[in-house]
């Protein structure tokens, strides 16, 4: 049915919201203060026309901007843009009955994105890559996307040439590719254990793309040169499909709040859900750091670079399932402050365990506002306040959001934090 829709505001994933008599109604890629005709069906609606635009909206730069699922948000102006993304913390933290105050959104897009997954799906058994349009499992094929760093401009065409080579199984298939110091660095996913004419053929390709490496589901397939990445100095051979932030000026600036929220008297510091050791690395400058995940293979390759690495202090690696065994406010009381970087889902038993600890300085790192203000609210129940949030953007044009917050016990914090009345 077309509807005539006045859009309010951006909701949490980026699509305008307009309020009907039936309801809330989200638009996809509508801006707020527009007027739009769209096809309602429920509470979803598809633009038809613009009839009044908002006057900060400005010209999409991707030509698969409006099908592609990959950017939510490309024709808002940056103030607006800057003003939208800071706001999807300050909701989750109101939401969650906290009135702290958020810092200026910092643009950590860089280069650009460093990694990236592609869809492959097949067509009489012809490869089709891409990613998935908005809300749908249709693929949407692209031979480049511009959000990515110069590394990566080959990575579609790769992806596609490794997908057709695995057309014979018809399965669809997730190639996580990552720019690494040797070259393109290839995690096939999705096409179970391989045969040896199709392992053949993809050593031959391997050797025609010039990737540093490829895997298939994390096992080697082929190591050809050092798929490295640089953490502050030093070099990391990540294992295959490895987690990084996703951009190298995202994990610097994470990286360089992180340093600052543990200061420079803390000679003890827990890094949490330590992956790699994006943090880890870089604060055994000046620390010695605990550094924990329950990844053994990311652990592991922690551990070889902190042996190699020059000028660092003892860094202890291990490998422990947070979630079912988070550290407990004993084992913490070992620690002059604590870094705890989790998954999107965040950290319950953990934040519940620090809010229980005599940690004096606790930094939160999330890519989830709703899960960060879960966790943060916990603290606050147990006595600490937040000193600084920061907001960083390194998933330019899409509602992904990273944070990196300090908190402290409130005895020991400027007062800036008051619960909200429910």
């Amino acid at each position: 049915m077309l509807q005539r829709l006045v859009i309010e505001r951006l909701g949490h994933k980026g699509e305008g919201v307009a309020r009907t008599e039936e309801g809330l109604v989200f638009a996809a890629f509508a801006l707020p203060g527009e007027t739009v005709l769209a096809e309602v069906e429920g509470e979803r609606a598809r633009v038809v026309d613009i009839l009044e635009p908002s006057p900060d909206r400005i010209e999409a730069f991707c030509p698969h901007y409006g099908v592609c699922g990959g950017c939510a948000v490309q024709t808002l102006a940056a103030p607006a843009y800057a003003q939208w993304k800071r706001s999807l913390a300050e909701t989750a933290l109101r939401n969650a009955g906290l009135d702290w105050p958020v810092q200026p959104l910092i643009d950590a897009h860089g280069a650009g994105r460093r990694r990236v997954t592609f869809h492959a799906r097949f067509e009489q058994s012809v490869a089709r890559v891409g990613f998935m349009r908005a809300r749908s499992h249709d693929l949407v094929e692209i031979d480049a996307c511009p959000l990515l760093e110069p590394r990566l401009a080959g990575a579609p065409a790769a992806a596609r040439a490794l997908a057709q080579a695995l057309a014979g199984r018809g399965k669809p298939l997730d190639l996580a590719v990552t720019a690494a110091t040797g070259g393109l660095d290839i995690d096939i996913r999705g096409a179970g254990e391989l045969e040896e004419r199709e392992t053949l053929a993809l050593l031959e390709l391997a050797e025609t793309l010039d990737l540093a490496r490829l895997a298939n589901h994390g096992r080697l397939v082929t190591l050809r040169l050092p798929p490295g990445v640089m953490i502050g100095k030093t070099q990391v051979l990540p294992p295959p499909g490895a987690f990084l932030q996703a951009t190298a000026e995202g994990e610097a600036a994470i990286a360089r709040l992180v340093a600052q929220g543990v200061g420079e008297k803390a000679k003890r510091v827990a890094d949490l859900f330590c992956g790699v050791g994006a943090f880890a690395l870089r604060l055994a400058a000046q620390a010695q750091v605990t550094a924990i995940d329950s990844d053994v293979a990311a652990v592991e390759a922690l551990d070889r670079a902190a042996r190699t690495a020059r000028g660092l202090r003892p860094i202890i690696a291990q490998a422990r399932d947070l979630f079912r065994r988070p550290l407990d406010p004993q084992e913490l009381s070992r620690f002059d402050a604590v870094v705890f970087d989790p998954p999107r889902a965040g950290a319950l038993a953990q934040a519940e365990a620090l809010a229980a600890s005599a940690v004096r300085r606790i930094v939160a790192v999330s890519c989830d506002p709703q899960s960060f203000a879960r966790d943060a609210a916990v603290l606050s129940k147990g006595g600490y306040a937040a000193k600084f949030i920061t907001p960083i953007d390194q998933f330019r044009h899409s509602p992904h959001l990273e944070l990196v917050a300090l908190f402290e016990r409130a005895s020991e914090a400027t007062p800036r934090r008051r619960l909200l009345s429910r």
